[in-house]
């Protein structure tokens, strides 16, 4: 019996995230592909499995290789700016803009390193660099880090502003903090080496 205990448990833990894996790129092929797969099928008079998804990637290089031409960035600009003046459009597009963006490393407005921090009342924090400043005071211009800290989801958090010297950069990637808090903190490394007061630009 403890045998077949073990074996069931071992096997329950190594098939549930593999099936919700293959689940999960199953439907997104399936979403992906039925925007574009019907029109295929109506032009073409029979059913290209995959065609509709080969065609949405596609498109996506073709956005994305038009965005890196000063030309095409303009327009594509222009377009956005259109588009957010639909009072219901804006309220979506926003958000979902930023958080996406919130993700590229690339992006001047994003995560650029996870921080360890210390809260007044919590302690010790996990959270991601999201801007370096100064502030101007009588001493001088100050080093200074804005912090975002999730709380009980991802996408929901706070906002703190240390100075630099406070804030500790662990030997994690943006991957890895989000994968500590998708997954409850279990994803968090066994050892963890940390500088400290030194600059979040890479």
């Amino acid at each position: 019996m403890q045998w077949l205990r073990r074996s069931f448990l071992t096997g329950f833990f190594i098939t549930v995230p593999l099936v919700i894996s293959v689940a999960a790129l199953v439907w997104i092929f399936q979403v992906l592909d039925g925007f574009v797969g019907p029109l295929f099928t109506r032009w073409l008079g029979v059913e290209i499995p995959g065609l509709g998804l080969m065609t949405t990637a596609v498109a996506v290089l073709i956005v994305g290789a038009v965005a890196t031409n000063v030309l095409g960035s303009r327009v594509l600009q222009a377009g956005e700016r259109f588009l957010l003046m639909v009072p219901v459009f804006k309220t979506i597009y926003s958000p979902v803009k930023q958080l996406v963006a919130a993700f590229n490393p690339d992006n001047d407005a994003g995560f650029k390193r996870v921080v360890l921090v210390e809260l007044p009342k919590t302690g010790l924090a996990l959270g991601f660099l999201t801007r370096e400043f100064t502030v101007e005071r009588g001493a001088g211009p100050e080093p200074m880090v804005a912090v975002y800290v999730p709380t009980n989801h991802l996408y929901l958090g706070d906002v703190f502003v240390f100075p630099l010297a406070a804030v500790s950069f662990p030997d994690l990637s943006v991957e890895d903090g989000v994968r500590v808090f998708l997954t409850g903190g279990t994803g968090m490394p066994l050892t963890v080496r940390t500088g400290r007061g030194v600059s979040g630009r890479a």
